[in-house]
């Protein structure tokens, strides 16, 4: 599962728009809803601050 380094994060949202299970959303922080990601990797790829790492 994707794992977010709340340090790096600057909540910019890119990572849900660019979701394609619509598993991203933003409250406080950003939250990855586990039962839907299909740990697919292109949120951390849209990341312009390197913050989501994807563990396969």
């Amino acid at each position: 599962m994707p794992i977010i380094n709340e340090c790096d994060c600057y909540r910019c949202g890119a990572c849900i728009s660019e979701c394609p299970q619509n598993a991203i959303r933003m409250d406080e922080r950003i939250i990855i809803d586990n039962s839907l990601c299909i740990e697919c990797g292109e949120c951390a790829e849209i990341c312009p601050t390197g913050a989501i790492i994807v563990d396969h």
